[in-house]
């Protein structure tokens, strides 16, 4: 491999030298290999967007020349519109506030300038007024609003329409309400299938209303949050032209302090991420126990058969979605863990868990949102009620009895249902041997029970 020579403060290091990088990205490249988890591509764009808004802030200060402006808005655009990605090369497991993947993508501006005839000096040029304490969070918030805007959420309503079109589809069909895993009183299925979508929605909402924190960013706070080598404009030009061009809602945290040392916002994010896998969970499980079958479980619903299930068992198919989407919602708990962990630590004016955080939200963002659609398209969409067993289960459920409690009492109710269920009767055969109500009259509230 051919090497060329790189300086920073710490002296000369030799770098591959067919990269774009410099001194400092090798001397992290070569210090830290832990792990193999490459920093998400996602904060490398994020930290060009708002790199190219702080050159545009710059300029209008007067602290930036037009060309030199021009070529660091040219370069931001080329990386983040996919070029170049192979020269981004460190691990998540570094410094904890981020400075060297700061580092390395101010080292790759400045080493492609070149190619145009700009000199950039990574430092002085390419990170003016910004400090990797500031720069790094306010990155991290931009591509974890990014991802769950144009990713995640799209993802929760296209599943939410599905929910949607399964109410349609199930209007006017009864089942066993079930609680504590035991029968329980009838309801709708389209009633159930309600249940689900509004979990759906509610995390929506709760998605939403943690991204208020979310998009309140630490840029122009520097070092410590004093904003030293900032103009007084700076940082609302910055997040002026941030907005224009992403057409998002991004303000200024008004205490930069907060904005570098604390990382509550991403928690409380994280948060909301956890609340959604909880439900996804909740409803993967409720469509794998109603599918259970098809001949010794409940098998109310059909689910899609996608693939084979056993390596043994000819012809047995196994609820694979369900298990994904429950794994990816461990994952995510897990990852919740770690993220309030982290967002817990760092001392006086920084936190210094910055990169696992971002690595860890980014994950749950992502994982989510592959498996919610994957869930969709080869499992819940394809739901279909299995009305004759549904219908078999309602009419010998010992739970109707419920109905009678207004007619004959509570406590001969529960002496129906004993005597049934130790018979192996119905109810309606058990009241013959009881005569605990007239016939008629206790059909009549049956059939009414029956009719959610």
């Amino acid at each position: 491999m051919n090497y060329r020579t790189e300086r920073d403060s710490m002296g000369e290091i030799k770098v591959p030298a067919d990269k774009l990088w410099g001194a400092q990205t090798e001397r992290s490249r070569q210090n830290f290999k832990i792990g193999g988890q490459i920093m998400p591509y996602s904060i490398i764009r994020a930290l060009v967007l708002i790199k190219k808004c702080c050159a545009v802030a710059n300029w209008k200060s007067g602290k930036l020349s037009k060309e030199k402006k021009d070529a660091i808005v040219a370069t931001c655009e080329q990386i983040f519109f996919g070029e170049y990605i192979s020269n981004f090369p460190l691990v998540v497991w570094q410094t904890g506030s981020g400075t060297q993947t700061n580092m390395n993508v101010n080292e790759v501006i400045a080493n492609l300038s070149v190619a145009s005839g700009v000199q950039l000096h990574p430092n002085d040029d390419v990170n003016m007024s910004q400090s990797t304490n500031d720069i790094f969070p306010t990155a991290v918030h931009i591509a974890i609003v990014f991802a769950i805007e144009r990713k995640l959420i799209p993802a929760v309503e296209k599943m939410i329409l599905s929910a949607k079109r399964l109410e349609v589809e199930n209007a006017g069909i009864v089942k066993l309400g079930r609680t504590h895993l035991q029968d329980a009183t009838p309801m709708a299925f389209s009633s159930e299938i309600s249940g689900w979508r509004a979990m759906l929605t509610t995390s929506i909402e709760m998605l939403k209303s943690a991204l208020v924190f979310a998009k309140r960013l630490a840029v122009g706070g520097t070092a410590v949050g004093t904003g030293i080598n900032t103009s007084k404009t700076y940082a609302i030009e910055t997040i002026n032209e941030l907005n224009k061009d992403t057409g998002l809602d991004f303000c200024e945290d008004d205490n930069k302090y907060h904005a570098l040392s604390s990382r509550d916002a991403l928690c409380n994010l994280h948060g909301a991420l956890k609340t959604l896998s909880v439900n996804l969970m909740k409803i993967a499980n409720d469509v794998r126990w109603l599918a259970s079958g098809p001949r010794g479980g409940i098998g109310e619903i059909t689910i899609p058969e996608n693939e084979p299930g056993s390596s043994i068992m000819p012809g047995k198919v196994n609820p694979t979605q369900c298990e994904a989407l429950s794994m990816v919602a461990c994952e995510v708990m897990g990852n919740d863990v770690t993220v309030s962990i982290a967002a817990s630590q760092g001392n006086f004016e920084l936190n210094v868990y910055m990169p696992v955080i971002a690595f860890k939200i980014m994950e749950s963002i992502n994982l989510l949102a592959d498996s919610i659609d994957s869930f969709d398209k080869h499992c819940f969409t394809g739901i279909k009620a299995n009305k004759e067993k549904m219908k078999f289960n309602v009419e010998n459920s010992l739970m109707l009895a419920t109905a009678l409690t207004p007619l004959i009492g509570y406590e001969n109710a529960a002496k129906l249902v004993h005597y049934a269920h130790e018979n192996n009767l119905n109810l309606s055969q058990a009241n013959e041997k009881l005569e605990l109500v007239e016939a008629a009259k206790m059909q009549k509230v049956l059939d009414i029970a029956t009719r959610v």
